[in-house]
């Protein structure tokens, strides 16, 4: 483990467009800031940014609500086309309440409202909702190839998303796309201080690295999509192998069903 690491945004990234390239955009702040990526680092970008250069903005004028999400809405209080673009990113409907619907998305991810978003995106004169990537790991891997290249260094990603924990009030950033970094940690079989087997610990070093991110990142006016993780244990941070898609519990190990 690292017995300390650095935590940085990287200024002055611009509001972001569908088709901009994130990587260019990155690197050409980065050198406007006089910095530079090192070999370690872990960059975290938050989801946001990443679906609007990929075109995940809709209007909600174009949106048909179905009977159930008619339905839906009225139990939630919720504008109907809203509550369709839910059901359609989502593969199963968790629990819901006035003000509230919990849905396991299409990606596995347990949480509200599918990580559909309307706040720090541009409405464009109409009512705009913002969904998740379609497939923040391959986002992740695309991201991380080309940051390399620009800056010849190993380096992981981690897309960040705010997520609600079960029991625990408030948000908290979350990974939910990863490219080069090791996600879980498993330590069974190790042991403890004490000499005492280890059973059951499984560090998920992921979340861990995103919520550190979100801390200098925000979640409301910040203006800082990207931030820095450094100092970390390359040896054990980074890895070729891992993604996202494996934090999420499987549904034969749900025991809230």
């Amino acid at each position: 483990m690292s017995a300390q690491f650095s935590v940085f945004g990287v200024p002055d990234i611009p509001m972001i467009e569908h088709g901009d390239c994130l990587s260019e955009v990155i690197t050409h702040a980065l050198k406007a800031a006089a910095l530079s990526l090192q070999s370690g680092d872990v960059v975290c970008l938050a989801q946001k940014i990443v679906s609007k250069a990929e075109g995940r903005m809709l209007a909600l004028s174009s949106v048909t609500p179905s009977a159930k999400a008619e339905e839906l809405a009225e139990a939630t209080a919720k504008d109907p086309r809203m509550v369709q673009l839910i059901l359609d990113e989502s593969s199963e409907v968790m629990r819901h309440k006035p003000n509230v619907l919990i849905v396991r998305h299409k990606l596995g991810i347990v949480g509200a409202h599918a990580g559909i978003d309307q706040s720090n995106i541009d409405h464009q004169g109409e009512e705009q909702a913002l969904l998740l990537p379609e497939d923040p790991d391959a986002s992740a891997a695309l991201l991380r190839n080309e940051l390399q290249q620009h800056s010849g260094v190993d380096l992981g990603v981690v897309i960040t998303d705010s997520h609600n924990r079960p029991w625990r009030m408030g948000t908290i950033g979350c990974a939910i796309g990863c490219a080069g970094i090791r996600v879980l940690d498993d330590q069974v079989g190790g042991r403890d201080i004490y000499g005492r087997t280890l059973h059951a610990t499984l560090i998920n070093r992921a979340d861990a690295i995103a919520s550190a991110a979100t801390l200098v990142m925000g979640e409301t006016t910040e203006k800082l999509p990207v931030v820095v993780v450094r100092g970390l244990n390359s040896t054990q941070t980074l890895s070729d192998e891992d993604n996202a898609s494996i934090i999420n519990r499987p549904l034969a190990e749900d025991l809230f069903r």
